[in-house]
């Protein structure tokens, strides 16, 4: 279908264009909706297009090219789901904590997904009977192991809120109040850390659009974990009644995501 070791060195490829960047002057420009849009989005977009459109003939759907109608989308089978640079607040406060994020999705599932962190160096890969993975420093190994011993629940650094914080509160109900240790991290990151049993879940109770989560969800899924929508109203009395729940779909009308959770491997 594709070599998996190409889609990684176009993560890479596109990290190098947006590091390019992160070291010299640069100017923000905005979208329509206010957000920052730098240069580096759109560098790493148009090497990511170039490389994928090589390596096969899957359709490309992408936080800069997210206007594809749905009438011809829902026909998709198929096809790349990308965001170019995930953690554009992170780039502008040059913390080193955006990624480039590539997913490829089937029948509404990220089967296979790259994370790539560049201003770390830091790659995840994985997918659906593929496994995950993390290379660092040159150095590649397997992940999806325990969770820590003590519960750790990642949040936002840009959009920690009132939900958030009583989903937490429950979650200390439900453990006879177990301490809880929260930790914040930028952009897809997040979901990687719960894939390489770092921490325990990570709750997303705002919004997030597809093209940030469908790369990471991939590399969870490889890892033995999962990530399902989650509604306030929702109760459990086990973080185990949790991986019961269907996992979160892809290329929907709507690409804005539900609420989610997403959940270690130790935990489903």
């Amino acid at each position: 279908m594709f070599d998996y070791k190409l889609v990684v060195d176009i993560a890479v490829a596109a990290g190098k264009e947006i590091m390019k960047i992160y070291n010299s002057s640069y100017e923000i420009s905005y979208k329509e909706d206010n957000s920052p849009l730098t240069l580096a989005d759109r560098r790493s977009h148009e090497v990511i297009v170039e490389g994928l459109q090589e390596i096969s003939d899957f359709p490309i759907l992408s936080e800069e090219g997210s206007s594809i109608p749905y009438e011809e989308r829902k026909n998709w089978n198929t096809f790349w789901l990308i965001d170019p640079l995930d953690g554009t607040k992170e780039f502008i406060k040059r913390n080193g904590e955006f990624t480039v994020n590539l997913a490829l999705v089937e029948e509404n599932q990220p089967v296979f997904g790259v994370v790539y962190a560049p201003a770390e160096d830091v790659l995840y890969y994985g997918g659906i009977n593929f496994g995950a993975f993390r290379i660092s420093n040159g150095r590649e190994k397997a992940i999806g192991g325990s969770s820590p011993d003590n519960l750790i629940v990642v949040t936002s650094k840009s959009h920690m809120n009132d939900k958030t914080r009583a989903f937490i509160d429950r979650l200390k109900e439900i453990t006879g109040n177990r301490e809880i240790e929260t930790v914040a991290v930028g952009s897809s990151l997040k979901i990687c850390l719960v894939a390489e049993g770092k921490a325990t879940l990570y709750p997303r109770l705002g919004p997030t659009m597809e093209w940030d989560t469908a790369a990471a969800h991939a590399v969870l899924k490889g890892a033995g974990g999962k990530l399902i929508p989650y509604n306030l109203s929702d109760r459990f009395n086990t973080l185990k009644e949790l991986c019961n729940k269907e996992e979160l779909r892809y290329n929907k009308e709507n690409l804005l995501n539900p609420f989610f959770i997403a959940l270690s491997p130790d935990v489903c």
